[in-house]
């Protein structure tokens, strides 16, 4: 290499915060829906549908819209996981789920991120909110926002 040509910039690498901001992102720009990932009064090649949580964080994940999660490619599916696992952790300490079992003994349950985002009371500004917050919880636990 010649003292004159740049080396090449790495591709940037996004945190699980950077994907949840994106997710959140997203949702303010075209919008949030429940029951599906995406709007379903929106043809399939509509590119940016309103979305669900998790469709907003398949589209942060991928770059494009995508059907389900197992459509992602390796890279971005790895990315979805981790991010969704962030975003469960976070649903886990803020809206909690106690079962009783069988046997009449409380069980903690890890939220279901569809099933929250599909709760008939749930809003759109929660949800936006709470990918927001979610982000802002790992870096402050991943110490990405400045010295703890």
């Amino acid at each position: 290499m010649k003292a004159t040509h740049n080396p090449p910039t790495p591709a940037p690498v996004n945190t699980p915060a950077d994907l949840l901001r994106m997710a959140a992102l997203y949702l303010r720009r075209h919008g949030w829906t429940q029951g599906t990932y995406y709007d379903i009064y929106e043809p399939a090649d509509f590119l940016t549908p309103p979305a669900c949580a998790a469709g907003a964080i398949g589209i942060a994940c991928a770059g494009h819209r995508v059907e389900h999660f197992s459509q992602l490619e390796p890279d971005a599916l790895a990315d979805y996981l981790a991010t969704l696992g962030v975003f469960v952790d976070y649903l886990d300490t803020t809206a909690p789920v106690f079962l009783v079992d069988p046997d009449g003994y409380l069980t903690d349950e890890h939220t279901s991120p569809y099933s929250w985002n599909d709760d008939p009371a749930r809003t759109a500004e929660q949800v936006v909110t709470a990918l927001g917050a979610a982000a802002d919880e790992w870096d402050r636990l991943h110490n990405q926002g400045g010295e703890l």
